[in-house]
């Protein structure tokens, strides 16, 4: 099939195609920035526990706690007698555990934290070890000076050695504390890495311990795997990847759902590290999640697999062959906008590979749905879904592109040519430029202006030329002298021209559109979030 060839500089604008590493971590940085913002209610990066646990040898005494002031919480911890040290340690966690207001500020000043990990070497007093963990686990999930304040009293080493303690509460407040220390940014998670946390964390990992257990191991693996700025190490991916893929076939939700999340963050890099996801065969069961009815599910499963399809092409067809295509139909008909706008912004990164990918997005039905969010759709969505047509324009055989017109994006097209947003005005003028290219060198350029003017568009094009953005009016100003100054009168012959259903003559499939005919889209397309 012959294609729509795009000059050099217009390809280097998609995915990964001409540009090295450094290129495409900066570009995928910057449109980040608007697309693909961490949103904190999607998943908590800290957790304070709050929660009463079940009595065990390490927690029996809970209940026998007395109520101290804060100068007798400082006494008490600070005595030698451990009875002592236990029962102000329990009155500070209690303190730290309140729902409202906890004043993590007034334990930190009072200077508790360096003898609250003091008590988690005590491996004689289990339940004194058990408290102080508590009690930090809280501070830890506050600011960041605050995190920062455990981590340089020395917590993390003696919290990953409670990683085996024999105490399930022990070491089951120990997981929740370090998931809360890696979730403050990279440099405290690689503290953890460093301190050798992986493993002991990767050891818990089994079919007999609680599911309250399991949720927290899947949460701060999941802290471990967050970030890029820098990402994680290899060594330490290589080392989880196993053990999430093992995860993502539980049926738990909460678990399900921070296994999804560690997965995007790790798909969330260059193709190599989207590769070493892709190499554990977990996308069959992304793309099954991707049909879940719980959004905590949905949403981190679909931004994963929507991370792999910005790879390489290989690791798009691996997404396909999955089924991919079979599922995002569905999702852009969502009800809601947020999965409409993943959807979208995924279908644009299969839209814009090899013309094999776009004859499969044409097959699975993503034409009838995407054509609806173009009319119906939020900005935000339609926004994406322009991006989609785009790609799909440039990428696209002359067969495809007719198939393209067909599905009636012509309309909804030039609808949005009013926006307030010029980079998408930009390119939906490019769009409907390249159409009229295709038009010309079918001989049907006529009919096709006629159309154009028949849905609006050329009083739209025109109004452009006044734009105060000097390359929306650059823009338009060439399509109208070029293709709307003298129109003929159409070709009578009704069967060239349907209003619902435009049409191209489909022997002429040996034309290839010069590359002088392709007008290249403003400022960038669509990157890794």
């Amino acid at each position: 099939m012959p294609t729509l060839d795009a000059p050099e500089e217009r390809l280097r604008k998609f995915k990964y195609r001409g540009k090295d590493a450094s290129m495409r971590r900066q570009q995928r940085m910057a449109v980040s920035l608007e697309l693909r913002k961490a949103k904190k209610d999607e998943q908590a990066l800290k957790r304070r526990n709050i929660t009463n646990v079940s009595s065990d040898p390490a927690s029996e005494q809970l209940t026998k706690g007395v109520s101290l002031n804060l100068q007798e919480i400082i006494n008490g911890v600070n005595a030698s007698d451990p009875d002592l040290c236990f029962q102000a340690t329990q009155a500070a966690r209690k303190m730290l555990s309140r729902e409202r207001n906890p004043p993590l500020k007034l334990i930190v000043e009072a200077g508790l934290i360096p003898r609250l990990v003091e008590f988690l070497k005590s491996s004689l007093h289990p339940c004194l070890q058990f408290e102080a963990a508590w009690a930090l686990t809280n501070i830890a999930s506050g600011t960041s000076e605050q995190t920062q304040a455990v981590v340089e009293s020395g917590a993390i080493q003696p919290l990953v050695e409670l990683l085996s303690s024999p105490h399930m509460t022990v070491c089951e407040q120990a997981v929740w504390a370090l998931g809360n220390i890696a979730g403050d940014g990279p440099e405290f998670r690689d503290l953890v890495i460093s301190s050798n946390a992986i493993p002991h964390l990767l050891a818990l990992v089994s079919s007999t311990i609680p599911i309250t257990f399991l949720r927290n191991i899947t949460w701060t693996l999941s802290n471990l795997c967050r970030n890029k700025s820098p990402y994680p190490c290899k060594k330490a991916v290589k080392q989880m990847l196993p053990v999430l893929f093992h995860l993502l076939q539980h049926e738990d939700g909460e678990v399900l759902s921070d296994t999804c999340w560690a997965l995007s963050y790790l798909s969330d890099g260059c193709n190599e590290r989207i590769g070493q996801v892709v190499d554990t065969g977990v996308l069959p069961r992304l793309v099954q999640l991707m049909t879940s009815s719980e959004l905590n599910i949905l949403t981190p499963s679909l931004r994963t697999v929507g991370n792999i399809v910005t790879g390489t092409d290989h690791q798009t067809q691996v997404a396909i062959d999955a089924g991919i295509l079979n599922v995002l139909p569905q999702l852009l008909m969502h009800p809601r906008s947020s999965i409409q706008k993943e959807a979208a912004w995924a279908l644009s990164n299969v839209a814009a590979g090899p013309c094999q990918h776009i004859q499969q997005l044409i097959a699975c039905g993503t034409l009838p749905p995407l054509v609806a969010l173009l009319k119906n759709g939020e900005f935000k969505v339609q926004k994406e879904a322009v991006w989609t047509v785009a790609n799909f324009t440039t990428g696209g055989t002359i067969d495809q592109l007719i198939q393209l017109v067909h599905s009636g994006v012509l309309e909804p097209l030039v609808n949005l040519l009013t926006i307030q947003d010029p980079k998408i005005v930009t390119i939906i003028l490019d769009v409907i430029s390249l159409i009229l290219k295709a038009a010309e060198k079918l001989s049907e350029k006529e009919n096709m202006c006629l159309l154009i003017e028949e849905i609006g568009g050329v009083d739209k094009i025109e109004a452009l030329q006044l734009h105060e953005n000097p390359q929306v009016a650059l823009t338009a100003l060439n399509i109208i002298e070029n293709h709307f100054c003298e129109v003929k009168q159409p070709n009578p012959c009704p069967s060239l021209l349907i209003p619902t259903a435009y049409w191209f003559p489909q022997e002429r499939e040996d034309f290839l559109l010069p590359h002088s005919y392709i007008i290249c889209l403003c400022d960038g397309l669509h990157y890794q979030r």
